[in-house]
């Protein structure tokens, strides 16, 4: 995939997990950074940063519970160690660090 295909791609991804997030009603603070990062901030102080890693052609989530990799395959952004969704995974990573239930689902 060329550069500025993956990178439209991401960014469209990365504005659409922010929309979900203001949507969720959990108590974070997010903030988007130039170059396509998410910095997302808890009521408990912890942090998750999502981006977009170019040379991989990848989103990238940091969380309290560890580092996640996710390539574009089949109109779906999968885990590059199991597979698992990206909003699959979001929903169960904010969850965890809200400390409470948080629905997220990708927007149309």
């Amino acid at each position: 995939m060329e550069e500025s295909a993956f990178n439209t791609l991401a960014e469209a991804e990365l504005a659409r997990i922010e929309s979900a997030l203001d949507a969720s009603g959990a108590d974070v603070d997010i903030e988007p950074k130039p170059g396509g990062v998410l910095e997302i901030e808890f009521e408990n102080g912890s942090k998750m940063i999502i981006n977009r890693h170019t040379a991989a052609r990848e989103i990238w989530v940091a969380a309290r519970s560890g580092g996640f990799h996710f390539r574009p395959q089949d109109g779906a952004w999968l885990n590059t160690r199991d597979g698992v969704e990206l909003w699959a995974m979001l929903a169960k990573l904010v969850s965890e660090q809200a400390g409470e239930t948080v629905g997220l689902a990708r927007p149309a």
